[in-house]
């Protein structure tokens, strides 16, 4: 049964789960940077950093450890993928999606941590907000989408040189057999590929932003089920296994979630990448 403190009724303990620790600007306003989000997407950042400099220092040609055997089972996957997927040569290609692969995760994995014990923490604080989960916020899945966006227009000039990108831009996927045909047919070839590189970013990040949100959302309607009962109240009794039931169930089945999110933004972002480096 969780323990709730704040807001007596449903609606406000939701909102009051939901709201961001904001600063900068108005409420809500363009400028405002949601501190809490960027807050834990360091410190995902710094495990992670933590765990592969460790495993790496770890490392030994003999039999190696548990830790050694997880790291290298998450690097050769994640170096099978790309191979896979990538058609071209980089350097940047395995770093980047193992990075990506295990920071999202771990900031999808926030999502597990029960809904009251980190806000109640920084309420004993004098924090008044705290949402916990980075990719719950669109903020960072668009910030995510926007970089690997940049990553994709990179790779396009990298690996095909600026006149040939800007040339399948206005030539493909209409394509026609003389100079006439190209001219006509360039306006439509190119908003066709901007519409297409718009999606991209945007796809990416409302995807992995809609699951966590509805995952974080449906934890904190689970903690409503024992919302301001007294522990000498009937109701207490009966909805307490309900919420632990609900609960568990919930996390097993969000543990495929949020493994399979992280796999699902690395692997379309090698897809789009392989793509942008491959002649059309």
């Amino acid at each position: 049964m969780a323990e709730h403190g704040g807001p007596a009724t449903m609606t406000d303990y939701i909102k009051h789960h939901l709201q961001h620790l904001e600063i900068g600007g108005d409420a809500g306003g363009f400028w405002v940077l949601h501190l809490d989000s960027i807050v834990f997407k360091l410190l995902c950042a710094a495990v992670f950093l933590f765990l592969f400099l460790e495993a790496a220092r770890r490392a030994s040609p003999g039999v190696p450890g548990k830790f050694q055997c997880f790291i290298e089972m998450i690097v050769e996957f994640v170096d099978t993928s790309v191979k896979e997927t990538f058609h071209g040569k980089s350097k940047l290609i395995a770093p980047l999606a193992i990075t990506i692969f295990c920071l999202v995760f771990l900031m999808n994995f926030l999502d597990l941590i029960p809904v009251d014990w980190l806000p109640a923490a920084a309420g004993a604080a004098g924090i008044p907000y705290l949402r916990v989960v980075p990719t719950a916020d669109l903020n960072t899945t668009f910030a995510m989408s926007l970089t690997v966006f940049l990553l994709i227009q990179y790779f396009g000039v990298k690996h095909k040189g600026v006149g040939t990108f800007v040339g399948e831009m206005v030539t493909a996927p209409f394509h026609a057999p003389n100079m006439v045909g190209k001219i006509l047919l360039a306006p439509a070839n190119l908003l066709l590929r901007l519409i297409e590189e718009a999606v991209r970013p945007l796809s990416l990040a409302l995807r992995l932003f809609g699951n966590m949100y509805a995952g974080e959302l449906i934890f904190i309607l689970i903690a409503c089920l024992t919302l301001g009962a007294a522990l000498n109240s009937a109701m207490t009794y009966v909805m307490a296994p309900l919420q632990f039931v609900a609960g568990f169930v919930w996390t097993a089945f969000h543990i495929l979630v949020i493994t399979l999110q992280a796999f699902i933004f690395m692997m379309l972002t090698i897809v789009y990448l392989s793509m942008a480096a491959e002649h059309h």
